[in-house]
């Protein structure tokens, strides 16, 4: 009888505390989860698992499903809104459309964050959520459009979507700066994969890090004075594989240092999405162990 590797992976949903320096394990279960977000009101971190959404009490350690309507296939690209009210997800269509991979129906839709029916932002696939800008008006995401990966924003309020990048390389990873001013994001623009920066529409582009490491999903903090990170500790080329040894780092965007916070098995699910706590001072992430 075969297997379902996934049965056989161990995933951890731990809280960084960079007051204390260090990292408490909340929750654990056999499976694969990923991505969480961390609520509005402090009280729950939003998980997807299997297709699904769910939330994690922080205080009950429960988790429970939340209703998405028709949509049954999320990846791993969702958040909640600034006010607390929405739930913006990413779910491919249920029945894939002919000649294409299922993971490339993905299309982008907002529904309260009590659950119910989804409702659609990006008639256009694939689209991959990543950020919400502060004001609530606009969210940024990478689609696929031709053959190129790029970054993209699109308002709430009617309209098309905006293209920000445009190469021949990835750029994906897209997240808002806490005063909406900037997005952070990670490109192959220089040749390897690596953290940048540009105006919110797209303009002054720059290079944040230049290193051995694979770069991906910069999250800027509350407070705008730096932003963390996923480094794959072996260069991935423009892929963001799981199970790989990888660090969570600090980039202090006065000093433009950076500091290693913690290393482990992890990679693609650990912290593809905004996951900052309320205050600033926490932030939560997945890691992985084989069983």
């Amino acid at each position: 009888m075969s297997v379902n590797k996934e049965e056989q992976i161990n995933s951890i949903l731990e809280i960084y505390d960079l007051t204390a320096h260090k990292r408490e394990v909340i929750y654990s279960e056999i499976g694969h989860f990923e991505a969480p977000n961390w609520s509005r009101n402090d009280e729950y971190l939003l998980l997807n698992s299997d297709g699904h959404l769910f939330k994690l009490g922080l205080k009950s350690r429960e988790k429970k499903n939340v209703d998405t309507g028709f949509a049954k296939d999320l990846n791993n690209d969702h958040g909640i809104s600034p006010d607390g009210t929405q739930i913006v997800i990413s779910s491919a269509d249920e029945v894939p459309a002919k000649d294409k991979e299922q993971w490339l129906t993905s299309k982008i839709y907002l529904l309260p964050a009590s659950g119910g029916a989804p409702e659609i932002v990006t008639p256009k696939d694939p689209s991959f959520w990543h950020g919400w800008s502060p004001d609530a008006k606009t969210l940024v995401y990478t689609a696929k459009r031709n053959d190129s990966f790029d970054i993209y924003s699109i308002g709430l309020n009617g309209g098309e979507e905006i293209r920000l990048t445009d190469g021949k390389w990835l750029d994906d990873g897209p997240d808002y700066s806490h005063d909406g001013k900037y997005i952070y994001y990670n490109s192959m623009r220089s040749g390897s994969m690596e953290i940048w920066r540009m105006n919110a529409d797209g303009s002054q582009k720059i290079q944040l890090t230049n290193d051995v490491y694979s770069n991906w999903f910069p999250h800027p903090s509350p407070d705008g004075s730096s932003f963390v990170f996923l480094s794959y500790l072996k260069n991935q080329g423009d892929a963001h594989p799981p199970m790989k040894k990888v660090a969570l780092r600090l980039y202090d965007l006065e000093t433009k240092t950076i500091t290693t916070l913690c290393k482990f098995t992890g990679g693609q699910g650990s912290i593809n999405v905004p996951s900052w706590s309320p205050d600033g001072k926490r932030f939560a992430f997945v890691s992985y162990e084989e069983n």
